[in-house]
Order: structure tokens, then C-alpha cells, then sequence
């Protein structure tokens, strides 16, 4: 298995080119970015809990904190680990009566739990170095600008996600 290279959320943010939200990790130096664009809805799950908003009812992910809880199970981690065909895959590794489990999940799913069990999130190296090129709905031409837009993000531009 590759390194896994311990993350954190930078932000969340829309992608000006495609108006699609991305979530934006962090390394521990932050010196190495990884945007990944997610859904509207895993979006507002993400920012929901970055925002510390409770829901009148649980919400799914919350669902999925609290059936954890009731099985005296525990999220260890999660681990963004694969690229494939510009999309990223994610493992919940689920430790339950010492035995751990590895559940295949999407990115934004598994972020948006992460961030609810307090769990640490991990970015296999192999998946970074693929990154380094990755942007989707980007038309031909216009990848280096968009590495250019990733690099000149100042703090302020993460501010509070709007849906």
C-alpha cells in the first residue's frame, strides 16, 4: 500500500469554471492541496458540520455516526485511496469487536463522517502524485490556468460555504 499522507479540510468553495462545489484537503505543512469536487447535497453535509449547524433531525451522515456509536463500533479512519478515470475512491475503516473493517465509500461520504466521529483523514501518496493533473470539466488548454487559480487561493476565499 502506498504512504498515506494525514490530511485536513482547507475549505469548501465553488469551482468558477463549472460552478460545482469542491472540497479542498490540506497537508499538515500546507504545502500540498488536493481539490475534490463533490455533489451539492455531500457538499452541505460537509459544511453543516464545518459550521457546527444542528439539524432538527439527524441528517444521513449523522444517521451513520450514531448507528456506529449503537454497534460499540469505531471509525479509525478514512483513507482517500484510489484515482481512477478522474474520479477519487475512499475507505471507512471501521474497527468493530477488533476486527477492522474496510468499507468502500465516495470521498465526500466518507470526509462528511470523518468530520462527524472526529476521525483522521488520510490521502494515499500515489493519488496525490496522479492529482498533480486532475481537473475536471476543465477544457482543453485550460489545466495550467487552473493550477495557477489553485496556487494563488488566499485564506479569505474559503470563507463560509453558500448554498
Amino acid at each position: 500500500m502506498s504512504e498515506l499522507v494525514p490530511m485536513s479540510i482547507k475549505g469548501l468553495m465553488l469551482d468558477p469554471v463549472s460552478n460545482s462545489p469542491i472540497v479542498v484537503l490540506k497537508d499538515e505543512q500546507e504545502t500540498c492541496f488536493l481539490p475534490i469536487w463533490v455533489g451539492i447535497f455531500e457538499a452541505n453535509a460537509i459544511a453543516l458540520q464545518l459550521e457546527n449547524v444542528t439539524t432538527p433531525r439527524p441528517m444521513t451522515h449523522d444517521l451513520l455516526k450514531n448507528m456506529i456509536a449503537e454497534l460499540n463500533a469505531q471509525v479509525s479512519r478514512i483513507v482517500i485511496n484510489d484515482l481512477r478515470d478522474s474520479t477519487f475512491f475512499a475507505q471507512i475503516l471501521l474497527v468493530i469487536g477488533g476486527k477492522t473493517l474496510e468499507l468502500d465509500a465516495r470521498p465526500s461520504d466518507a470526509i462528511a463522517l470523518a468530520l462527524r466521529v472526529e476521525a483522521p483523514i488520510y490521502v494515499a501518496q500515489t493519488v496525490l502524485d496522479q492529482a498533480q493533473t486532475i481537473s475536471p470539466d476543465v477544457e482543453e488548454g485550460q489545466e495550467e490556468k487552473m493550477k495557477k487559480w489553485f496556487e494563488n487561493l488566499e485564506n479569505e476565499d474559503f470563507g463560509k460555504y453558500k448554498m
